[in-house]
């Protein structure tokens, strides 16, 4: 397809055109529009119908310029096809004809925003005049997912003008995409008085829009829990959609009408030593000082929590919490009552130890002063024995001896209590609570010896033999009951011990008899040794006299050595005739009988 410089004949063609235009009857069919996405490709067809063929018409494309103009793209005759070089996107499009169907397109390839406009496609016949269709090209740009940015400071009711509440913004779309506000599911528009919206647009580069949405408006309470989001609509061939922007949420100041003030711990009764935490919170949402102050009195601290620390009864009362807005300076408060619960020591009386006669009665009281019902139990040696607050022991015995503890709880709160002491003493005669004992024990042996004393007063112990001496390696220490006296002995023989008890109110006493054991076997053994070695040296002597011993019949030497007394030299003939002589280890000889035998040479 040939191109070609034609202004000169194109103008004198469109002289023509416009006179025959008058007679046309040429049939021309176009769409009123094609929409296509930037960058996709452009079909425009124009239909025609015209009884002089495809070789007796003249196709030409025109463009319609923003100033209205008409620019040519393309002319067609029975001899000729071209392109005008004049076209700025001449590289982008392409002409196909089919005249036996009476059908031409202009198609353009990566269709741009730019080549939004209208075309006309004009056939004019040499005998049925001329015929025109127009078909406008619409071009689309789905834009960016838009965005929301909410203020990150907090807003007051309070404000006159509207604050602004945030910004909504959508980047390169084609047409220019629109951006409405929400607050929750209700739309926002400026109205002039406590909403404004200020949308502004701009094109970019690219042909493409990008818009910019700002919100302002008074605020509420009920603002604190709205959500406020933008909602784009943008177009696209043949439709028209939208979507949204994430849910934002602001942070909304508004006075408080009330202030609470409560204690957070301890869970329940408070009691004296407690630390109490308070908390003071009002209901409103603006940057406030908090104080808490007792009975109207000084200021205990400020802020949302105060703690006191070891608390007293003195701390009971009423606790207020001020609340004092920095906005409106306006105070507010809170109130709450708080009862600290005591429990004073308990008093015992009779206060001091308590001495009563045997088979006589006492009675004991122990109260403690609280501000909750108590219970009261009475302990000895760790179990309980009665309970209430008066104790009455009758016929008292020395059972009844000992350390009586009373124990004040408070039912309402763990771990309340208090306690004291009562102290009894049984005033009676001495009772050794051991009897008469036998004991056997081995010979060389430390025994241990008690008495276990009932008394008061204390007794005094002693430790005698049958025959009046006194053990003095007794010691004694008293008792809650009365005393006990420990005797250590060794045991060397039979031993018999006397434990003597006394008081003012009388005496008692106890024997221990011990028994040696293994002292006889030990003397019995040591006469039997005695006499075995009487016996075998009366059958030495005896074999002696008779000449049955070696030492008779034989020589028997003891040599004595030079060095070493320990070694010594036992020489015994057989020869009745030679002489034997004993050497002692002292160096002394000592004849013996001749007698004849063998010889035997002992060295040790």
């Amino acid at each position: 397809m040939a191109v070609r410089d034609t202004a000169p004949l194109l103008v004198a063609l469109l002289v023509l055109l416009h006179t025959w235009t008058v007679w046309a009857n040429v049939e021309v069919n176009m769409e009123d529009r094609v929409e296509v996405f930037r960058g996709d490709k452009a079909q425009i067809t124009c239909l025609f119908k015209s009884g002089d063929g495809i070789g007796g018409i003249t196709i030409q494309w025109l463009y319609v310029t923003r100033l209205r103009e008409k620019q040519p793209i393309y002319y067609q005759d029975a001899t000729t096809k071209y392109i005008e070089s004049s076209f700025p996107y001449k590289d982008r499009i392409n002409v196909t004809d089919n005249g036996a169907r009476g059908e031409t397109v202009l198609t353009i390839n990566d269709v741009q925003i730019r080549d939004e406009m209208e075309f006309i496609c004009l056939v004019r016949s040499l005998t049925e005049g001329t015929g025109e269709g127009r078909t406008k090209l619409k071009v689309f740009e789905k834009p960016e997912r838009p965005t929301i940015e909410g203020m990150e400071t907090g807003i007051s009711v309070n404000e006159k003008t509207p604050p602004k509440i945030g910004v909504c913004e959508v980047k390169n779309g084609f047409p220019k995409p629109n951006i409405t506000w929400y607050r929750n599911t209700t739309p926002l528009h400026d109205d002039g008085d406590g909403v404004s919206v200020k949308s502004s647009s701009t094109v970019e580069s690219s042909g493409l829009f990008s818009v910019r949405s700002e919100l302002s408006m008074k605020v509420t309470k009920e603002d604190k829990n709205a959500k406020f989001y933008c909602e784009v609509s943008y177009f696209v061939p043949g439709a028209t959609r939208m979507t949204e922007t994430n849910r934002i949420n602001i942070t909304v100041y508004y006075p408080s009408t009330a202030v609470d003030v409560w204690v957070d711990s301890p869970k329940g009764k408070i009691k004296e030593g407690d630390s109490i935490v308070f908390h003071c919170r009002g209901n409103g949402n603006t940057p406030s000082l908090l104080t808490l102050s007792h009975n109207n009195g000084d200021v205990l601290g400020d802020g949302n929590i105060v703690v006191l620390e070891n608390v007293s009864r003195q701390h009971s009362g009423v606790y207020k919490c001020s609340s004092l807005d920095t906005d409106t300076w306006g105070e507010i408060n809170g109130e709450t009552t708080v009862i600290v619960n005591y429990l004073d020591p308990a008093v015992v009386k009779p206060e001091d130890t308590v001495v009563v006669a045997q088979g006589e009665a006492v009675t004991a009281t122990c109260n403690a002063l609280s501000s909750l019902q108590t219970n009261t139990a009475w302990f000895k040696n760790g179990e309980e024995v009665f309970t209430g607050h008066t104790v009455t022991l009758k016929d008292v015995t020395f059972d009844n001896t000992g350390t009586y503890t009373c124990v004040v709880t408070v039912p309402e709160i763990e771990g309340m209590e208090t306690s004291g002491t009562l102290d009894v003493r049984v005033a009676g005669p001495p009772k050794i609570m051991e009897q008469d004992t036998e004991i056997t024990a081995a010979f060389d042996t430390m025994v241990e010896l008690s008495c276990h004393v009932r008394g008061f007063p204390p007794p005094s112990v002693t430790w005698n033999s049958p025959d009046g001496e006194v053990f003095k390696m007794a010691s004694q220490k008293e008792t809650e009951e009365g005393v006990e006296s420990v005797l250590s002995v060794k045991v060397i023989s039979d031993i018999t011990a006397l434990c003597r008890a006394s008081n003012k109110y009388g005496t008692d006493s106890v024997t221990f008899n011990i028994k040696a054991k293994g002292s006889g076997v030990i003397i019995a053994v040591v006469i039997i040794c005695i006499l075995l070695l009487a016996i075998l040296g009366s059958v030495l002597y005896f074999l002696y006299k008779k000449g049955k011993l070696c030492g008779r019949s034989g020589k028997q030497d003891i040599t004595k050595g030079k060095s070493n007394k320990e070694n010594i030299v036992v020489e015994m003939k057989s020869d009745n005739t030679e002489e034997a002589t004993l050497l002692g280890v002292n160096g002394e000889k000592q004849p013996a009988s001749e007698q004849g035998g063998e010889y035997l040479d002992v060295q040790t």
